[in-house]
Formats: structure tokens, C-alpha cells, sequence
């Protein structure tokens, strides 16, 4: 048992954003041995229901998965709507973005943790699931991403 905030301490996945996703993927592909990861675009606004600072968004992004045993690593290349991403890589470039937990109850977490002074900054949906990314900057020196399953 846990008194994580987040009902884990399990890192599920670490985000990386990047200019080109497929250079990433090579690269880490060449350095693991394995071959380069396909990647795929994010469903667009009216399936995802993407919201980026409390509004809708109609930002999506490129996203290659890597298994790196038990914590997954995906890279990211957004297109040049408003996100996270695209905030992300203009400010600071390429680069870790977030570490993602697996949560039940993802509302009740994030209230939990805007009460703590860490406020939502994106969310969205994906066939399976959602996702919130946390704005735990200033506290952890990285987002936080919420991934919540259906069961």
C-alpha cells in the first residue's frame, strides 16, 4: 500500500517531446538495438476532446511508443496548435516533459491535486482511456500526466 496522492509511485511512462519524431525514433531505436517505433497521430478534437487551459483545443501530436520494461517511453511531436507539447517545446526545446502514473478515479486525483497547488493544465481522451497532464513545474521540475483506463 501506498500514501502516494496519485494511489501509486509506479512510473508508468516518461514523455519526451521532440521536432521530429521519426529522427527521435531512429535514434533510440539504433541505441536500443530494436526497430523503429511506428508512430501514429492523436484523434483529432472531436473524438479526443482535447481542452488546454480550460478550453477546447484542437491540438493533436505524433506519438511513437517504446517499451523499456516495466516504464514505457513516448515521444512526441505536436502539431503547432495550442498544448502542452507545443508550449513545452517552444520554451524549453526537446526534451523530458512528463513522468505518467496510472490512476483510478481521475477526477477525485485531480482535485486532489489542484488543492495542493498543482492545476490541470491539458486533458483528453484515447480510445481506452484519458489523460490529464498536471502542471507540477514549479514543485517537481516536470508535469505530472494522469492515465486512466477503462476497464
Amino acid at each position: 500500500m501506498t500514501n502516494s496522492k496519485l494511489g501509486t509511485n509506479a512510473v508508468a511512462q516518461i514523455g519526451v517531446v521532440v521536432h521530429d519524431i521519426e529522427t527521435a525514433s531512429r535514434a533510440y531505436a539504433e541505441l536500443l538495438g530494436i526497430e523503429p517505433p511506428a508512430w501514429f497521430w492523436t484523434d483529432a478534437a472531436d473524438k479526443a476532446k482535447t481542452e488546454y487551459g480550460g478550453a477546447p483545443s484542437e491540438a493533436r501530436a505524433k506519438l511513437a511508443f517504446i517499451d523499456l520494461g516495466p516504464v514505457q517511453l513516448e515521444l512526441i511531436e505536436p502539431d503547432g496548435h495550442p498544448s502542452t507539447w507545443r508550449d513545452h517545446l517552444n520554451a524549453r526545446g526537446e526534451g523530458v516533459h512528463h513522468l505518467a502514473f496510472v490512476v483510478e478515479k481521475m477526477k477525485d486525483k485531480i482535485d486532489a491535486l489542484e488543492k495542493h497547488g498543482i492545476p490541470l493544465q491539458q486533458k483528453g481522451e484515447y480510445t481506452g482511456g484519458r489523460y490529464a497532464y498536471m502542471d507540477s513545474s514549479r514543485a517537481l521540475k516536470v508535469l505530472l500526466e494522469l492515465l486512466e483506463n477503462d476497464r
